[in-house]
């Protein structure tokens, strides 16, 4: 089955920064032809799409963390990475990588998930 392992997460201090993993294996289809995304949850919110980078290399970041998040991915690691800067304390979260192959015709279809890795900012 489908692999998906977030690693990097942790607590940190407002103004901080943290670089989050996703290490992916025994997927159905070459790593290089998947759209990642990095999706967030907080017990306060609904789930969030935090960012994504589609296959062709396009990135889509959330408002809330544009300037401040940067994502990118290794095609010959099979790794997805989100660089996290300047941390608030609302972007506290489980922080949650997920793969794509198929296009809807509005949003790529998530089937493969990771199960997380917690990221806490405190003030």
């Amino acid at each position: 089955q489908v692999r998906l392992v977030e690693s990097g997460g942790g607590s940190v201090q407002a103004g901080g920064s943290l670089k989050l993993s996703c290490a992916a294996s025994a997927l159905d289809a070459p790593y290089k032809l998947y759209t990642m995304a990095w999706f967030r949850r907080h017990p306060e919110k609904e789930r969030e799409a935090v960012a994504e980078i589609e296959y062709e290399g396009e990135i889509t970041y959330a408002d809330s963390v544009q300037g401040r998040f940067s994502i990118s991915r290794d095609n010959g690691k099979n790794t997805l990475y989100l660089q996290m800067n300047s941390l608030k304390p609302e972007d506290t979260g489980m922080y949650y990588c997920a793969a794509a192959l198929q296009w809807d015709g509005n949003h790529w279809l998530y089937r493969d998930w990771g199960r997380g890795t917690q990221v806490t900012v405190s003030s």
